[in-house]
């Protein structure tokens, strides 16, 4: 009890020994006790201090002090070489991993401020999707992974020459064999005007339809088929890559929507926004192997906006040219059906080009021959 007598109390110190009271007493309150009148909480200070919380949280205990994860790289034995590729998010480098030649795909961690948490985060995410998905596959048909390091600052990135851009003070990598084919997209566009034989376009759908097929049986859905996402090896064997969109398929599909993937090669239910499945990968296969047939792309005069579109509204798909063998269109056509239940499994697929018959030969009609496809117009090309 404190003395009436003792000094004159003003509001500001009352309010003072009010909560000094209130702290000494904690232990025997419960959170229902504490009050805290709204117009004096801060939410700037407080937005603050959680945007500095939730950089700490990413950040902590991020560097590995060895192997934590089986796929986890020891970086010291890392050499990055040169840089081949850059996107969006990351680049691409040639290099070496304990003498085997590798790339390696360097992401920006997020930390330099440049995106914005939301961004940040979903670019984590895809990582971690990505290797979960990848370090446990192993396929002729499956660019091979190799490992992964995760948030770390010690990466050694090869000098620019000019200077250029400076390296992220931290960053994500994945590391996997080295092809030295390219992707499948430069070499068809290599091929534009001569064209491939029967049975080089069969060889490289077959490749693409084993990979596939293999995915399919782990319950993997690729999600961004294209060919873009193919790599050749020196001998022009085929390897899938790139599965920073891929995820183990859901039991039920409505539990997989939106639209994911690359415009010209998204299945008509991914397009609108409808539930899918693996078939949506089968939709795609369906593109690339006409586009595998033709060395072209699909809708050259279109936009996006407008392919989309059509391919969901008027059932638009690529033109079969008229040289194309009935027996490869057949299998064009059964894979890009606008019903998804309609089209083959890719096991299928596989059977049905390995019945296919190239001991003849041939293939699409160069330009400099008979002109008689739609597709040998001036206005055709990548």
């Amino acid at each position: 009890m404190e003395s009436e007598g003792v000094g004159t109390k003003t509001p500001k110190m009352e309010q003072e020994g009010a909560v000094n009271s209130k702290m000494k007493g904690l232990g025997n309150h419960s959170s229902k006790d504490m009050i805290f009148r709204a117009d004096k909480i801060d939410l700037k200070n407080l937005d603050a201090q959680l945007e500095k919380h939730l950089s700490r949280v990413w950040s902590r205990n991020i560097e590995p002090k060895g192997p934590n994860e089986v796929w986890e790289i020891d970086l010291s034995k890392l050499n990055l070489r040169y840089e081949v590729a850059q996107g969006a998010y990351g680049v691409v480098y040639r290099g070496t991993y304990d003498t085997q030649d590798v790339a390696v795909k360097v992401l920006n961690w997020g930390e330099d401020g440049i995106l914005t948490v939301a961004e940040t985060a979903a670019l984590r995410a895809s990582f971690r999707q990505e290797v979960a998905v990848w370090q446990q596959l192993d396929h002729p048909n499956v660019t091979k992974f190799i490992g992964a390091s995760m948030g770390t600052s010690n990466l050694k990135f090869p000098s620019k020459p000019g200077g250029g851009d400076s390296p992220p003070p931290k960053a994500c990598c994945v590391v996997v064999e080295f092809l030295a084919g390219g992707t499948l997209k430069n070499y068809l566009i290599k091929n534009t005007r001569k064209k491939l034989a029967i049975k080089v376009v069969v060889q490289l759908a077959l490749d693409l339809a084993r990979g596939l097929s293999y995915l399919h049986s782990k319950n993997i859905v690729h999600r961004d088929v294209k060919t873009e996402n193919m790599l050749l090896d020196g001998n022009r064997k085929l390897k899938i890559a790139d599965f920073g969109v891929a995820r183990v398929e859901a039991s039920n599909p409505c539990d997989m929507t939106g639209e994911t993937g690359t415009l010209g090669y998204m299945a008509p239910e991914v397009l609108d926004g409808k539930p899918y499945n693996r078939r949506c990968d089968v939709y795609s296969f369906g593109i690339c192997l006409w586009e595998i047939y033709c060395c072209d792309m699909p809708y050259p005069d279109l936009s996006f906006a407008e392919a989309s579109s059509r391919v969901v509204r008027q059932n638009l798909r690529p033109e079969i040219p008229r040289c194309c063998p009935g027996s490869l269109a057949n299998v064009m056509r059964r894979c890009w059906d606008g019903n998804p239940n309609k089209r083959p499994q890719m096991e299928e697929v596989v059977g049905m080009l390995e019945a296919i018959d190239t001991s003849k030969g041939g293939g699409m009609i160069p330009e400099d021959h008979t002109p008689s496809c739609f597709c040998l117009t001036p206005s055709r090309g990548p």
